[in-house]
């Protein structure tokens, strides 16, 4: 019977929002996973809490390791770097016993439903995000922002968004991702937006249908920015185009009021990376405040709690479209979710990332060709930690052992 005997933490300021965790058992084999935002917290969590509690015990014991560690806090649903740690945790594990049991993720969780599924490009660029070592994001139409690289397609949708579309689709990627309405929320806090501001914010939308037509499907972020009744004016102002979906449109602290939102469009809503765990995603889907759901595996609880939340959606007919916009792991994960789940509708990428630092980090990156991406290969997530990673100076490593 295999046990967990060490596990580790990884930091890297050149990631300064990301860490990642390894779990090993006794012959060596190991398993990674990965979260963001307070890594800090999340690290002090990990080795101080989660790590003597599991080590020594059988890694196979997924459901019951999982429920362990949800208990460790005063709370059995705990929230923010409690759940992002948890759900590093989870990822590693399932990675390992993949790798000890020889098998790929997806086949875990229930074989290929398919072999392949479509993406779509989120528009950021390569230091939007959690590589970002300042702020979250730059704002579409800083004066001082400046693309640093090819890839810069968040700068791209804000200048030029029917030639960005236009170099997707010779991609052979037909949906995109943008959030013009962003650089206008700060004005008031998002509690009101001009009419003038909605107009600018439609520009990067009519250069697009302009450019391509309807060749190319254009989700909407809105980034939980706007109070009930500003969202929908965005949303009443962006009909006529005709978007694939709005995505976190309010913040998702009154599922009433996001259920009133879903009331007062027909364009599909999508909701929430920004939620955790299976009891908050009941309350959405019970509200009918939701009409794709959407997780993020590296937030969530991991993959064993995004198994549940997608099992539970197909009961309300509802189609999952896991969240990537966070670090390697988290991509590989959600792609074997995407693959083996009935009701997964499309699968979020980004280009900046798939070619530039995801690389630096993994070995291996999986096949993603005329649109869409196919089942990784190998066992468990199916990659490892790049040498130049793992060796780099940089690279900061705190470990628990039995």
């Amino acid at each position: 019977m295999p046990k967990i005997t060490k596990i580790e933490t990884i930091t890297n300021p050149e990631y300064a929002k990301l860490i990642w965790v390894v779990i090993y058992d006794e012959s060596g084999e190991y398993g990674i996973g990965e979260t963001s935002w307070g890594p800090e917290t999340v690290q002090t969590h990990i080795l101080k809490e989660i790590a003597p509690t599991i080590i020594g015990e059988n890694p196979m014991n997924l459901e019951k390791l999982w429920v362990d560690i949800c208990k460790l806090g005063i709370t059995v649903r705990p929230d923010g770097a409690e759940v992002r740690a948890i759900s590093a945790i989870d990822m590693a594990l399932w990675d390992l016993v993949g790798k000890l049991t020889n098998q790929p993720l997806y086949q875990m969780l229930g074989g290929l439903f398919r072999d392949k599924i479509k993406i779509y490009n989120t528009c950021a660029g390569y230091s939007y995000g959690v590589n970002r070592p300042q702020a979250y994001r730059n704002i579409p139409g800083d004066i001082d922002y400046k693309p640093e690289s090819q890839y810069e397609d968040q700068h791209a949708f804000m200048t030029d968004a029917g030639k960005l579309a236009k170099s997707l689709l010779g991609e052979g990627v037909s949906a995109m991702k943008i959030w013009p309405f962003d650089q206008f929320a700060g004005k008031t806090n998002g509690q009101f937006i001009s009419s003038e501001d909605i107009d600018k914010g439609l520009e990067p939308f009519h250069k697009i249908r302009d450019e391509v037509g309807r060749k190319m499907d254009i989700m909407v972020e809105l980034h939980s920015m706007w109070n009930l009744p500003s969202a929908k004016r965005i949303a009443k102002a962006l009909e006529p185009i005709e978007p694939l979906w709005y995505e976190d449109p309010i913040p998702m602290d009154n599922l009433d009021a996001l259920a009133d939102y879903r009331r007062s469009t027909r364009i599909p809503v999508t909701a929430s990376e920004t939620l955790a765990l299976r009891w908050s995603f009941r309350e959405l889907f019970e509200k009918r405040a939701v009409d794709i759901c959407m997780f993020d595996i590296s937030w969530v609880g991991g993959i064993s709690e995004a198994k549940k939340i997608s099992t539970m959606a197909e009961a309300y007919n509802l189609p999952i479209a896991p969240h990537d916009c966070v670090g390697p792991i988290t991509f590989l994960n959600s792609i074997h979710m995407s693959l083996s789940a009935p009701n997964a509708m499309i699968q979020e990428t980004v280009r900046a990332y798939n070619n530039t630092w995801y690389l630096d980090i993994i070995e291996t990156m999986p096949k993603i060709e005329s649109g869409f991406v196919y089942a990784p290969e190998g066992v468990g997530i199916g990659t490892i930690f790049t040498e130049k990673f793992t060796q780099s100076k940089a690279t900061e490593t705190e470990t628990v052992k039995s």
